[in-house]
């Protein structure tokens, strides 16, 4: 299999925010401390890898902002219709 000349480098994900959580994922990027470490000593394929990683990452992160919403969005106060059971 021929391989595929790349033109451009692959940029470095990093936004200079550089804080990570408890789990070590930077907050800015999303990369893992080990993802971060490694960046300039990947090849072009594992830095798709990582890219792809943190796609999937950001998805999970809004699916989860979401959800968070949609519980906050619950209205105690409203008065709901309760039917007898038997």
């Amino acid at each position: 299999m021929t391989q595929q000349i790349e033109l451009f480098d692959i940029a470095n994900p990093c936004v200079s925010v550089c804080t990570s959580n408890k789990k070590g994922y930077c907050f800015g990027c999303l990369r893992s401390r080990t993802e971060r470490q490694l960046w300039l000593s990947m090849t072009n394929e594992q830095r798709r890898e990582v890219l792809r990683l943190i796609a999937g990452r950001k998805q999970r992160i809004e699916q989860m902002r979401q959800l968070k919403g949609q519980q906050l969005g619950f209205d105690f106060e409203e008065v709901v219709e309760v039917r007898e059971l038997f």
